[in-house]
């Protein structure tokens, strides 16, 4: 199973690029800003397998950016932290960005919501 290790680069970026590099994590994180709560939710909108799953999970509750309610048990939901709602801003642009410069003329982005999480 993929664990989290903080990375100690000097450069920020180099630091959120080890935890936010990721495919599903980054994936993961648009869910629960769309309201994603649940396992099984996660699991139908994305398609990852429940392994991957879990391990981006755990490695999103270590690096603080989620919690998970109850901690422990059956039925449990994720919830953003406020170190997770920082990064609204970091994934409107990246919408923004993604929608100007990868999709062809004639084809349509997904709307990124406005307000924050």
């Amino acid at each position: 199973m993929k664990t989290y290790r903080a990375s100690r680069a000097p450069c920020p970026i180099g630091r959120a690029a080890r935890l936010l590099g990721d495919r599903w994590i980054l994936l993961i994180l648009r869910e629960a800003f769309l309201g994603a709560e649940r396992f099984e939710e996660f699991v139908a909108r994305l398609g990852i397998n429940r392994a991957a799953l879990t391990s981006r999970l755990t490695i999103l509750q270590e690096a603080g950016l989620i919690t998970r309610e109850p901690a422990t048990g059956k039925r449990a939901r994720y919830l953003l932290t406020q170190t997770a709602c920082a990064l609204v801003p970091l994934y409107g642009e990246m919408a923004k960005w993604g929608a100007e410069h990868l999709f062809d003329d004639g084809e349509a982005a997904r709307q990124w919501p406005t307000a924050s999480a």
